[in-house]
């Protein structure tokens, strides 16, 4: 198991659009990947499950990889991340 965290800079926080990206972009991924924050956790290949949480900008979120493919998952997601959010 692979993980890290991140906090959201971007000023609409997780909306629809990369929300969506994100859940499309680890679909190509094998191992399970969630999303948590608090007590709330979501699969990140689940467009409803990310949007659900309701990530504002300025919250921070610990992503998490488990399986044969975690640390290029987890690497996707920082670089994806990075760029986007």
């Amino acid at each position: 198991m692979q993980q890290f965290t991140h906090t959201i800079s971007d000023p609409n926080g997780i909306h629809a659009r990369p929300a969506g990206l994100l859940a499309k972009q680890m679909l190509a991924f094998k191992s399970n990947i969630t999303i948590k924050k608090d007590e709330q956790s979501a699969n990140a290949k689940q467009l409803i499950g990310i949007m659900k949480m309701r990530l504002k900008c300025g919250q921070t979120f610990t992503l998490t990889a488990e399986g044969e493919d975690e640390a290029a998952a987890i690497e996707a997601a920082k670089t994806f991340l990075a760029s986007n959010l």
